[in-house]
Parts: structure tokens; sequence; C-alpha cells
């Protein structure tokens, strides 16, 4: 039996895992994807979430095209805002974008309305009440249900709680941020917002881009088909880094002597938490879905949480001082720009 829980405080149903389609169209092919989802649906998984910019919105059409026989029974997310075309405006929160972006999402996936759109980061160079007037107006035409933000730190969730407020329509339903056990920081003020906010939490990357399956071995070579063996950009930037390494394995140890895996453990223990609604589950293969369901029968214990809290600390990551590039820290401007005089 699902646990099917509302997503915040809205009526919607979720599961604890949504189908993650980032491989789709890309290293998982149509007919491969199209087997996962008939057995998620099968089980009751019936929540996917994709994105625009997943595969130049090839992920997009794999997912219509997959679900186009029960649309309705699917809890069908995706997201806008990151680059889909050479100019300035093929991006971004402007209203100009956001609408032609849920249009073009909206043809891909082949269906009349998107349950949740996300804004899929946070703008540093735009206004969000513009976006979220757009949205409002999406909302009110049909062809949104709901929206979501995803990687926005606590403050812009409050602050778009009150734009939303303020335009009469209902709150952002989710949050997406990235949670997991080498990267705790969402604990800090994602997660504690939307709790306080009452929006539902979907985070992403339980298992630190597989990282967390235990599968790379500090000191030695990535294996060639593995990400960080296709030197995939965002893993080496962010998760490949020695001190999460070392854990994967204490944590695979950890793991087998309870008779289950390292990607069981790490998916657990992000569900473990009482702020997190679902967490996004991104296989390539069927058998990497199965791994996931499977890790949901683990339950956690107090000994668990306490090798966990002592690995990492609670709100940090594995790597003293580690910042995301992809999401960097706003709260530094230099008065003198980098490179600039040096003051006597």
């Amino acid at each position: 039996m699902v646990d099917y829980r509302n997503l915040g405080r809205s009526g919607l149903k979720v599961p604890p895992l949504a189908l993650g389609t980032m491989m789709f169209g890309g290293q998982t092919d149509e007919a491969t994807a199209h087997r996962i989802v008939a057995k998620a649906r099968a089980q009751g998984f019936t929540f996917i979430d994709t994105a625009d910019v997943y595969h130049r919105g090839a992920s997009e059409r794999v997912v219509g095209s997959a679900i186009r026989g029960d649309r309705d029974a699917w809890v069908l997310a995706t997201k806008f805002a990151n680059p889909m075309g050479e100019g300035p405006n093929s991006r971004g929160i402007s209203r100009k974008w956001i609408v032609e972006a849920v249009e073009n999402s909206l043809r891909r996936l082949g269906t009349d309305y998107i349950d949740i759109a996300y804004i899929h980061r946070a703008p540093f160079d735009a206004p969000l009440d513009e976006a979220v007037r757009a949205i409002a107006d999406l909302i009110r035409a049909g062809k949104l249900r709901y929206f979501g933000v995803s990687n926005f730190t606590g403050w812009r969730i409050a602050e778009i709680v009150h734009l939303a407020d303020a335009h009469g329509i209902d709150r952002p339903v989710a949050s997406q941020p990235l949670y997991n056990i080498v990267d705790c920081k969402a604990e800090v003020e994602q997660l504690p917002a939307a709790g306080h906010y009452g929006i539902g939490v979907v985070s992403y990357s339980p298992l630190a881009r597989g990282v967390l399956t235990g599968k790379y071995v500090p000191g030695a070579a990535p294996a060639p088909d593995s990400r960080a063996g296709r030197a995939d950009r965002r893993i080496l930037e962010t998760e490949w880094r020695p001190e999460s390494l070392a854990i994967a394995q204490e944590i695979q140890r950890h793991a087998a002597a309870r008779g289950i895996s390292a990607a069981d453990f790490a998916l657990a223990w992000v569900l473990n938490n009482r702020l997190v609604t679902a967490a996004i589950a991104g296989p390539r293969t069927e058998e990497q879905w199965d791994a996931y369901v499977r890790a949901l029968d683990y339950r956690f214990t107090a000994e668990d949480e306490a090798l966990v809290d002592r690995l990492v600390s609670t709100g940090n990551a594995s790597t003293p001082g580690y910042n995301d590039p992809g999401h960097p820290v706003e709260g530094r401007v230099p008065r003198i720009p980098a490179g600039g005089p040096v003051p006597d």
C-alpha cells in the first residue's frame, strides 16, 4: 500500500516517491522510460517530475507520450527558468518567458494542463512579483493547477508566499531543495520555511547523484559508464568530493550489516525527516527504479540517525565550507570589484 500524503496544506495527495525523469530522452531510451512509467503507475506511484531543460525538451516529450493514456491519474510536474535558447528572453521569470515556457511545455507534454509548474531556480536579477502575476493568470486560465519553487532560499520562499497572498492565489504547493546525507544545508532555512508556510517539500538528489550508492571508491577511477566517469559537469562540481566518497563507504558498511544497500539507507534517511513530503527518484534503468521502491520498506532507527549525525553535522555539507557554484551565496557584495584597486 502506497502511503499517500497531502502536499503541504493543499488537498493534493502524492506518494513518498516522485518519478524523476532527468534521464528520459537521454541516457534512458523511450522504450525503457515507458516501461518504468508503466511499472510506477501499476505500483501507485503517480507523481512524475520533469523539466523543460532536461535534454532540451526531450524528457517532456517522452513523459507526455508515456502518460497520455491515463493523464488524469498523474500528478505531473515540470519546471521553467533555465536557458532554453540563446536569446536573453528565452530563460528567466519574465511574463514573456513564463507564458511561452508553459505553452511550450504543454505542447511537448501533449496535455492541456500542468499540475505543478516550478520556478526551477531562484532569480538573482528579476523581481518575483512579475512572475507571481504571470503564474496567477496561467492558473486562472486553467493551464496550471498549482505552482512551486525549486532551489529557493528561506527568505525567497517567504517572499513568494506573501506575493501569492497579495495576488489572491494559493501559495506555492511545493518547494524542491537539494537534500541528502552529504549535503544537509536545506535544514537551515529551506525546510523550516516550507514547514512554517504550509508548503510541501519534494527534495531531489537523495543519492547525491549516485555518490551515496557507495559505487565510487576513494582514490580509484570511476567506471566509464557512471556520471563521474562521463565527466558530468554537475557531479564533478558538487558531490564529487573526497569527504562524500569516504562517508558513502562508511554508510555502505553500516547498511550491509542491516541487510540493505547504501542507496536504501540514503533514501530512507531523507524520508525519515517529517518536513519532507516526497523525494524525487531519478532512475536510469528499471532496476534502479525497483531499488528506489524497495528502499521504502526499511524502517529507520535511532542508531541509524545517530550514525548520520556523527558523519555530517546537522545543516552542513560533508566538506567544511562547501558551496554549490550553481547556486552561489548572495550575501557578499564587495564594494571593490574582484581585481580592483586595494585601498591604502
